[in-house]
């Protein structure tokens, strides 16, 4: 399929009938394929990332009139955060979209992390900019319809919990350790050891440093219970 194919298959699964589709194509176009004047779209996901933000703090606000501020920001982290909106563009199948530079193509760009992330706050501006706050709500609302309904549990950190614990019986705060790297450019995988003041220590391996981290916590926060 050529790119004005994906294009329009891929606004199709918006949901979005774009009155100005060149904002959807500057959405999906990263720096390495940006030249002579083309515009990629990194000044997009600074307002996409925005625009996110106030849709789900309002959905969360309303959702939960019962919840404290303190409940409502972690919920709030955990569905903004660039892993989720990654999470999505996966869903909506938004890197057989993107317009990559070869190099970048090549090096499994479609599938990396912090491009897809980026790449779908820039597509949400775009939806925004063409019609208006009213059609971004209607997105997101329908794509992170099952994340904002199970907000709660993935606002559990981990990492915090952990902290607390060994802050709670006067240790020193638990010390996160790289051990090793493998795979190739575009599919890395992070092995990371926690460590505990006492010794224990647990380690897991995982596609970045801030999942392999949390669940190297969880697994230690399992066994101390």
């Amino acid at each position: 399929m050529n790119e004005a194919a994906e294009t329009t298959a891929f606004a199709a699964r918006l949901g979005h009938n774009f009155v100005r589709p060149e904002l959807l194509i500057r959405a999906l176009t990263h720096g390495s394929r940006a030249a002579n004047g083309q515009a990629d779209y990194q000044r997009l996901e600074f307002l996409g990332d925005r625009v996110l933000g106030l849709v789900i703090a309002q959905a969360l606000f309303e959702g939960d009139r019962g919840a404290r501020e303190g409940q409502l920001a972690p919920r709030l982290n955990a569905l903004v955060r660039k892993e989720t909106c990654a999470e999505i563009a996966e869903s909506i199948e938004l890197g057989s979209a993107l317009r990559l530079g070869r190099s970048e193509a090549l090096s499994g760009g479609r599938r990396k992390l912090a491009i897809l992330g980026d790449a779908m706050e820039a597509v949400l501006a775009a939806i925004y900019i063409d019609g208006g706050l009213e059609a971004a709500r209607n997105v997101i609302l329908a794509l992170w319809d099952d994340h904002i309904h199970t907000a709660e549990s993935r606002a559990a950190d981990p990492k915090s919990a952990l902290q607390e614990w060994a802050q709670a019986r006067g240790m020193a705060l638990p010390d996160y350790q790289d051990i090793a790297r493998s795979g190739p450019d575009h599919s890395p995988k992070f092995t990371i050891r926690v460590v505990l003041e006492n010794k224990q220590f647990s380690e897991a391996t995982a596609p970045s440093k801030r999942a392999a981290q949390h669940i190297a916590a969880q697994q230690l926060l399992a066994e101390l219970e």
